[in-house]
């Protein structure tokens, strides 16, 4: 199959910076790939393509590119967001049994059937904001059988919808009740489900939640250690509540990426420098949370690491599924400038992920793409409740508008 979409602004985000613009550009698309990027004017001759789109000067981005979720859930944590606004803060929600635990007594209850029902909904929301690869995290059932359920629902979603779906094991997201006081016995287990959930296929990384509700570094450790072995990649859930050093062990694990990182340290961005690790910033959790402690972003900046922005939709701490709101999220509070907002839905977002073959627009990357009704991708960033995907495309097939 090969179509030729033509008469588009694109903004191709190809390079290390600038916005790529190619005014009256054109996407020859073949067998689920970009075959060929540039002006409507330079098309190589004799192309015959089976279908031809005319985008009427449209602006065309890279497909958005959501690098941090935990889509697949039971139950909701309405009544918490009450509590937090009475005076409760976070940790004492957690410790006193609500937090992550309700929503894995919910998640446990839920049938197959349901977790996927409301995970798809909840997928296509994103999709309709030109999100066309998303990571899915376990971490809400902690039994082997239900993070095995909850990961087999993710892999589901990338089959039945047209996405693009990676997996994270996040077995250590928690303690479950059932481990109360026997922390380290719950490791053993968690780190002894991986080779079956990689068995199964149902795994492409390995993360953990590595601070003071969470799990401790020596811990955090073995889990790294476990993926390790099996050759799995692994990602870190760092530095969110304090700086437990979470990032620097990451790092020096060779992780993807380590997320949320409000109270990383100068020596944990050195060594996620020093390991290419990219830096996923949340936006929606800091907000969510009314966090007022920033993540270090010039010092990300001036240490060159790359900063990918992601929803890290749940329902506890950032229930939003709009990638396009955490666009102006990450610029009015996080400082970040559009271009770096941009770069971080679509290009480092790939990077956080482990994925070579797309988040710009070039020859021999797959052909992921959205269509907006925008004149620059700034514009995207600047407004929030308002963004407009009118089509966008997967692998090379155009998705039904929702």
């Amino acid at each position: 199959m090969s179509t030729l979409w033509r008469h588009a602004r694109l903004a191709t985000l190809a390079g290390e910076q600038g916005w790529g613009l190619v005014e009256d550009g054109a996407l020859w698309v073949e067998h689920g790939q970009l075959r060929w990027v540039g002006p409507d004017a330079a098309l190589p001759p004799g192309l015959t393509p089976e279908t031809e789109h005319d985008l009427a000067g449209a602006l065309v981005t890279p497909g958005l590119i959501d690098p941090h979720t935990h889509l697949v859930y039971g139950g909701d944590r309405a009544a918490e967001f009450e509590q937090r606004l009475q005076g409760a803060t976070y940790e004492e929600i957690a410790r006193a049994g609500g937090g992550i635990r309700s929503t894995v007594s919910a998640t446990r209850a839920a049938s197959d059937d349901e977790l996927f029902r409301t995970a798809a909904l909840r997928a296509r929301a994103l999709m309709a904001e030109g999100v066309t690869t998303l990571e899915i995290k376990s971490g809400y059932g902690l039994t082997e059988a239900d993070e095995a359920r909850c990961l087999a629902t993710a892999r589901r979603l990338g089959r039945e919808l047209p996405l693009g779906v990676r997996t994270t094991s996040l077995g250590a997201h928690a303690l479950p009740p059932e481990y109360a006081g026997r922390a380290d016995a719950y490791i053993d287990a968690a780190c002894g489900w991986l080779a079956g959930q990689q068995a199964a296929g149902l795994v492409d990384a390995v993360d953990a939640f590595c601070d003071t509700i969470g799990f401790t570094p020596a811990q955090t450790r073995r889990i790294f250690e476990a993926a390790g072995r099996l050759g799995l990649p692994i990602k870190l859930h760092a530095e969110q509540l304090s700086d437990q050093g979470g990032a620097a062990l990451a790092a020096r694990h060779g992780a993807l990426s380590c997320d949320h990182l409000e109270h990383l340290s100068q020596a944990g961005v050195a060594a996620m420098r020093a390991a290419g690790t990219v830096a996923v910033l949340l936006p929606g959790a800091y907000y969510f949370l009314r966090e007022t402690r920033l993540p270090p972003v010039q010092a990300l900046r001036e240490a060159g690491v790359p900063i990918a922005i992601a929803t890290d939709h749940n329902p506890g701490s950032s229930p939003t599924l709009s990638l396009l709101l955490m666009l102006n999220m990450a610029c009015t509070l996080f400082r970040l400038t559009p271009e770096e907002a941009w770069r971080g839905v679509t290009q480092h977002a790939a990077r956080a992920l482990g994925l070579r073959d797309r988040g710009c627009l070039a020859p021999g990357l797959r052909a992921d793409f959205a269509v907006w009704q925008a004149e620059h991708p700034r514009d995207l960033a600047y407004r929030f409740g308002h963004g407009r995907c009118i089509r966008s495309v997967c692998g090379g097939v155009e998705r039904t508008p929702p």
